[in-house]
């Protein structure tokens, strides 16, 4: 297992503050062992908790022209047809994932093809599970369009934890299924806006893992 890029500030930060905090104790209060104690045990925790979050699990992942690989780890909540009012503007069938934050916060496309439309939105950060989210939460939206015509969009949403969104994918790119697109720091949400009628493989609730859980079979 390795350490996601995203990591590195956040890992460098947690160190000077553990350490900054841990000397200040030890000097001012190195007559409370309990104290000290604690203290030891709370950045040992912290420390394991920040790396855990930003590990970068070895995998073998899904690839497959025909499927809809799941972009991201967690919990399906969502399997429901909907109206998408940005970018299709009808009726879509959509598949959300909640990522808690002790997933991994990778996210992957989808499928492989091309970017026909890309967008970030500024928004609030309502709770990742609340309906509102998808629409007025910071957010990304992507569009990527498979070589048969289909068009997939999928949504990073901030949830209330979460402060910063990356992407890495812009309209004109050629991208590749199960490839990074993306990290969403400290929990959050991915929906995923298919054509109606398109197969899902997934149920709710069901805990699936970036790039390698099959959400959908396209038409």
């Amino acid at each position: 297992m390795t350490i996601h890029k995203e990591g590195y500030t956040t890992i460098a930060l947690s160190i000077l503050f553990i350490f900054v905090i841990n000397a200040f104790i030890d000097y001012k209060y190195y007559d409370l062992t309990w104290l000290r104690w604690f203290i030891y045990i709370f950045s040992a925790l912290l420390f394991i908790i920040v790396l855990q979050f930003f590990r970068n699990p070895s995998r073998s992942f899904s690839s497959d022209e025909n499927l809809v690989i799941c972009p991201a780890d967690g919990k399906v909540v969502v399997i429901e047809e909907t109206e998408e009012s940005e970018y299709f503007k009808d009726k879509r069938l959509q598949v959300s994932i909640f990522m808690s934050p002790v997933n991994v916060h990778i996210n992957r496309n989808p499928i492989s093809g091309v970017v026909k439309f890309f967008k970030y939105h500024p928004g609030k950060y309502l709770a990742a599970w609340n309906p509102k989210s998808s629409t007025e939460n910071e957010r990304t939206t992507t569009v990527v369009e498979h070589k048969n015509g289909t068009p997939v969009l999928f949504r990073q949403i901030a949830g209330a934890l979460a402060r910063r969104i990356v992407w890495y994918v812009k309209e004109g790119d050629q991208v590749v299924q199960a490839e990074q697109f993306g990290f969403i720091k400290f929990g959050s949400r991915v929906d995923v806006f298919l054509p109606v009628g398109t197969k899902v493989n997934v149920a709710l609730n069901d805990v699936v893992k970036g790039g390698i859980t099959t959400l959908a079979t396209l038409s």
